[in-house]
């Protein structure tokens, strides 16, 4: 199985990237985790984008906050789909983030999830890595299955007590 590389723009992301790890682990899918800026070391972060699909990697989710630049410069320098998690932070609470993923030019595709959305970055990374694995597949629709009657449990408790 492919892996998926989980790029922080800085080790202040890693509570909401561990949402994502998390999540990964629970599907038995195989993850490395760094630490590069799109501006304190491009030249680090170029390099990882440009070399994963060579070193195992399926698809990259990169988290980052303010400028957020980090998701759209890894996707410049690989073909590999790269989903953007915009970190919420301090400033503007994450919508400075939200629009600087989410505003990349034709040509450079990042999918991005909503602000602190690392389950989600988590989930679609194994949606795409479930298109040749039928295995990771088949563990989706059991979640789904599962998500679906957790609701109705909680539908049928709430018409119990009204």
């Amino acid at each position: 199985m492919k892996k998926v590389g989980i790029i922080m723009g800085s080790d202040s992301d890693l509570p909401i990237v561990k949402k994502a790890t998390d999540t990964l682990q629970s599907f038995g899918v195989p993850f490395e985790v760094h630490v590069y800026s799109a501006h304190r070391t491009p030249l680090e972060a170029k390099q990882f984008a440009e070399t994963a699909k060579e070193n195992g990697f399926g698809v990259i989710i990169a988290a980052a906050g303010m400028a957020a630049h980090l998701a759209g410069a890894i996707a410049a320098n690989t073909t590999l789909p790269v989903i953007g998690i915009p970190c919420k932070s301090s400033n503007l609470d994450g919508i400075d983030a939200l629009l600087s993923t989410v505003q990349m030019p034709s040509g450079i595709p990042v999918a991005t999830v909503a602000i602190n959305g690392a389950v989600n970055a988590a989930l679609l990374s194994c949606q795409i890595l479930a298109l040749s694995d039928d295995d990771l597949a088949e563990k989706l629709l059991e979640k789904r299955r599962k998500d679906a009657e957790a609701v109705l449990a909680k539908d049928k408790e709430i018409m119990s007590r009204l």
